[in-house]
C-alpha cells in the first residue's frame, strides 16, 4: 500500500453541518489488528503486508502536519525528544527486533539504530534531558525509513509462517514492531499537540470534529454488582503486550457512574471554584506538580481575555463546552475530590475494574474489522475528540473512545505474568506504583491500542488524548502489589526457596521439610518450627503435614518474603543475568501446590538465641543452615528442648561454614583442634544435645545451588542430623 492509498482511508473532509449524519456515510476503516488465525497462509501474509504500509504510511502523514526542517529539531516539550527522534525511532524498533528474532543478521545503520533506540520515560516533571545529539537530516531518516519499509516487505513476502501465530513465532515480532509504531502514532500525535502553532498546519487528513454546542449536564448512573474477567493467553487470537497475559477475576461491587466524560463545561466549575489554588483538592504528589508547573487549568486550554480556545492538534479553536476536558490524573483526581468535598458523597476516579464493568454493562465488543466503530476511535470519525453526547454505549457514553480515561489502578502485572524476550522491558519499568492505568482508547488509538484487553499506563503528570470520567461508590479501592524485589541478596534467597532447579540438585529448604516430616512418622503433627527460615519456602512445605507451622528469622526483610506470600500468594523479584541485565521472575503459592496450606503459616521477627516465651510446645523444630551464623549457638542448642515437646524432632542442617565474622571463635561448638584431635561439629553436638536428645538419622549430605548470575552458582554439602528429643 503507497501512501496515496493511505489516505484513501481517512475520511473526506466535511463540513460542521454534516457531521450529524456521519454515522451513516460508508466509509473503509483503517486496517484493524490482524486475526492471527486462519487457514490461508498467502492471505494471511498479505493481510499483515497491507497492515504493515497502511501503518506506516499513516506515521509518515502524522509528520506531513510539521512546518519546516526547525520543527522536526525544536523540542516540543523539554521532557521529550525533539520530534526528529520519533520519525526514527519507531524504524530502529523494528531492525533491533528483527536482529533479535534472527530475521536480518546485520545492521542497517548502526550509528542511527543506537541513536533512535530508547526514549525518554519523562519520569518526573522537573526532568531536564539536556543531551544534546548531532541529529541526522529529515531526509536522511527517510531514507532509513524507507530502507526499513522494503527489509520488512522481504522479509513479510520471505519468511515461513504457519497458522496460528503465537508467542513464539518470528511473526509475532515482525506484528510486535506494526503495533509499537501504532502506539507512536498517537504519542507523536500528543507531542505535535503541544508544539507552538509555527510549527505545524491544518492536513486535509487530519481533520478535527466540527460539531459542538450546549454541554449535557451529567449524571450518574447507577452500576450493579458483578465479576470481571482479566487476561489473555498465548492462544488469544490478537496481538497483546506482556502485560495483557495471564489471569485476574475480580468481583466488583455496586457502584454509581457518570453517565458522560467530564465535559469542559463541567470541568470549568472546578476553574471557577479555585480548584487549582486549593491545596486540600490535590494529593499530594499532585500538589507537588501543580506548584511546579504552575498550572491554572488544563494544558491545551487558552486564555484569551474573558475568551476560552482550546488546542487542537494543529489549530486553536473557541472552546468546545461540549467535548471532554483533557487533563493529566492529578487534575483528574483533584477535580473529583473538589466534587466529593463539596457535595458529601464519595466521589473517585473508577479503578480498572470497574471500568471492565462499565464496558459490560454497555454491551460493548472490540472494534469490528469491516465496519465503523461505536465509538470515537480508530480513526473511523474524526482527528480530534467530539461532543461527550455524541456516541451512546448502553446507558451510558464514550465508555470507550474520544478520550483515554484514567483510573484509580496503578498498572500491575497479572497472575501468570510473563515477558516477551524480544521486549523484556515493555512493562516491567512502569511496575513502581506510579504509572496509572488508562483505558478506552482515544480518537486516535488503533490496533492493538482499541482492544478491550490493552493495558497501557502514564505517569500521572503525563499528558495523552486523556479525561476521564467519575464513579460514586463506598468500596475502598484496592492498590495491587506490583513490586519487583531488585537487592540482590533478597533476590539470590527468593530463587533459592521459590525458583528454578539447577544442574538437577533438588529445592534445598523443600528436601528439608520433606526428610523431616518421614522422620515424625506416626507422631503428632500439631505445631512445628521453622527456625532461621528466611524466604520461607520450607515453612509452607511443613503446612502440608502440620496444622500450624511459624517461621522465625532475624531478618525482617527475608521474612517478608514470606510474609508476601501468605498475604497475596505472589512473589516478583529480578535476577541478576549479566553486568546489568536482569531477568524477572514471577512465583505463586499455587504455582508451587502451596496455597492450600497459606492459612495455616505465620512469620516473626526473632533472635533464635533469645526467643521470646511464646515460641513453644512443638512437635517439630527445623534449624537450616543456622547454627554456624549465630553469635552463640551453644545458647540455642541448650535451651532448645524447653521449645520441643517431648518425643518431637529437632532437624539440625548445616554446611558447618565458621566464620569469624557471624560467631567468635570461642562459641563455636566445632572445627578445631582440642587436646591435639579434630574435634568437628558433629562432635560439639553430640556433646550439647546429648544429655537431652538421641541422634536418629544422619549424618547426611544435602546439596543446594545458589544462583548469583546467569554463570555463577555456589554449589555447598549441608550436613543433615535428626534428633529426638528423650528427655
Amino acid at each position: 500500500m503507497n501512501l496515496n492509498d493511505a489516505r484513501k482511508i481517512i475520511m473526506p473532509a466535511h463540513s460542521a453541518s454534516e457531521d450529524s449524519t456521519l454515522h451513516a456515510l460508508p466509509k473503509r476503516v483503517f486496517p484493524r489488528t490482524p486475526d492471527l488465525s486462519g487457514s490461508n497462509v498467502e492471505a494471511k501474509r498479505e493481510e499483515i503486508r497491507r497492515y504493515f504500509h497502511a501503518t506506516l504510511d499513516r506515521y509518515e502523514q502524522l509528520f506531513e502536519t510539521l512546518q519546516g526542517e526547525e520543527a522536526y529539531f525544536k523540542k516540543p516539550i523539554s521532557l521529550r525528544h525533539p520530534l526528529i527522534f520519533y520519525l526514527g525511532h519507531t524504524s530502529t524498533f523494528f531492525t533491533n527486533k528483527l536482529m533479535l528474532a534472527g530475521l536480518i543478521k546485520e545492521r542497517i545503520n548502526p550509528k542511527m539504530e543506537s541513536m533512535f533506540a530508547v526514549g525518554v520515560d519523562e519520569m518526573s516533571w522537573d526532568d531536564l534531558n539536556t543531551t544534546h545529539y548531532d541529529w541526522p537530516s529529515v531526509d536522511e531518516v527517510r531514507a532509513y525509513r524507507l530502507k526499513i519499509r522494503n527489509t520488512v516487505d522481504r522479509i513479510i513476502s520471505e519468511v515461513p509462517l504457519s497458522l496460528p501465530i503465537g508467542w513464539d513465532s518470528p511473526w509475532w515480532t515482525i506484528i510486535m514492531g506494526i503495533e509499537h509504531e501504532r502506539i507512536h502514532l498517537e504519542t507523536s500525535s500528543v507531542l505535535i499537540r503541544q508544539h507552538t502553532l509555527e510549527h505545524v498546519s491544518a492536513h486535509p487528513a487530519w481533520r478535527p470534529c466540527g460539531k459542538s454546542g450546549q454541554a449535557p449536564q451529567n449524571q450518574l448512573i447507577h452500576v450493579a454488582e458483578g465479576t470481571v474477567y482479566l487476561g489473555k493467553n498465548k492462544t488469544d487470537r490478537t496481538y497483546g503486550w506482556d502485560n495483557e497475559y495471564g489471569s485476574h477475576v475480580a468481583e466488583v461491587a455496586a457502584f454509581q457512574a457518570s453517565k458522560y466524560l467530564v465535559s469542559n463545561q463541567e470541568f470549568l466549575a472546578f476553574i471557577d471554584a479555585n480548584g487549582y489554588g486549593t491545596e486540600s483538592f490535590w494529593e499530594e504528589e499532585g500538589r507537588a506538580w501543580r506548584c511546579h508547573t504552575r498550572a491554572e487549568y488544563p494544558t491545551f486550554w487558552i486564555r484569551q481575555g474573558a475568551e476560552w480556545r482550546l488546542r487542537l492538534m494543529t489549530e486553536e479553536i473557541p472552546m468546545p463546552w461540549d467535548w471532554p476536558a483533557e487533563v493529566n490524573y492529578h487534575e483528574a483526581k483533584a477535580f473529583c475530590n473538589w466534587k466529593a468535598a463539596t457535595s458529601g458523597q464519595s466521589f473517585r476516579l473508577p479503578t480498572e475494574d470497574e471500568w471492565y464493568r462499565l464496558y459490560d454493562v454497555a454491551g460493548l465488543s472490540d472494534v469490528p474489522h469491516t465496519e465503523q466503530a461505536a465509538g470515537n476511535i480508530h480513526f473511523d470519525y474524526f482527528a480530534s475528540s467530539c461532543p461527550v453526547n455524541e456516541f451512546p454505549q448502553g446507558e451510558f457514553y464514550d465508555v470507550v473512545g474520544n478520550v483515554w480515561q484514567w483510573t484509580e489502578t496503578p498498572i500491575y502485572p497479572f497472575e501468570g505474568f510473563d515477558i516477551h524476550t524480544h521486549y523484556d522491558d515493555f512493562t516491567t519499568p512502569t511496575f513502581d506504583g506510579r504509572h496509572n492505568l488508562i483505558k478506552g482508547g482515544s480518537w486516535i488509538s488503533c490496533g492493538n491500542e482499541s482492544l478491550k484487553s490493552a493495558r497501557y499506563a502514564f505517569r500521572r503528570h503525563f499528558f495523552q488524548h486523556a479525561g476521564f470520567r467519575y464513579v460514586v461508590g463506598d468500596t475502598a479501592v484496592v492498590q495491587h502489589d506490583s513490586h519487583y524485589e531488585t537487592d540482590k541478596l533478597l533476590s539470590e534467597y527468593a530463587e533459592f526457596h521459590y525458583g528454578d532447579r539447577y544442574f538437577d540438585v533438588p529445592n534445598f529448604p523443600k528436601s528439608l521439610a520433606e526428610l523431616a516430616i518421614a522422620a515424625m512418622g506416626g507422631k503428632p503433627c500439631r505445631k512445628a518450627l521453622d527456625l532461621g527460615c528466611a524466604s520461607g519456602r520450607a515453612t509452607f512445605e511443613l503446612a502440608r503435614r502440620f496444622d500450624e507451622v511459624t517461621g522465625i528469622d532475624f531478618s525482617a526483610r527475608f521474612i517478608g518474603q514470606g510474609v508476601q506470600l501468605a498475604g497475596t500468594g505472589v512473589l516478583r523479584y529480578t535476577l541478576t543475568d549479566e553486568g546489568d541485565l536482569v531477568v524477572y521472575r514471577e512465583r505463586t503459592l499455587t504455582g508451587l501446590g502451596l496455597d492450600a496450606v497459606r492459612h495455616k503459616v505465620a512469620f516473626y521477627q526473632g533472635d533464635a538465641c533469645n526467643l521470646k516465651p511464646l515460641f513453644t510446645g512443638y512437635d517439630l523444630i527445623l534449624a537450616a543452615n543456622l547454627i554456624d551464623r549465630l553469635y552463640d549457638p551453644a545458647k540455642l542448642l541448650t535451651s532448645i528442648h524447653e521449645r520441643l515437646n517431648l518425643g518431637g524432632i529437632l532437624l539440625l542442617a548445616s554446611p558447618y561454614t565458621w566464620l569469624e565474622e557471624h560467631t567468635k571463635r570461642e562459641a563455636w561448638i566445632g572445627g578445631f583442634k582440642r587436646d591435639g584431635e579434630s574435634f568437628g561439629t558433629l562432635d560439639g553436638l553430640n556433646e550439647v544435645l546429648g544429655d537431652r536428645f538421641k541422634l536418629i538419622q544422619g549424618p547426611k549430605e544435602v546439596p543446594f545451588v545458589i544462583r548469583e548470575t546467569r554463570r555463577k552458582f555456589q554449589h555447598t554439602l549441608s550436613e543433615v542430623t535428626i534428633w529426638e528429643r528423650v528427655a
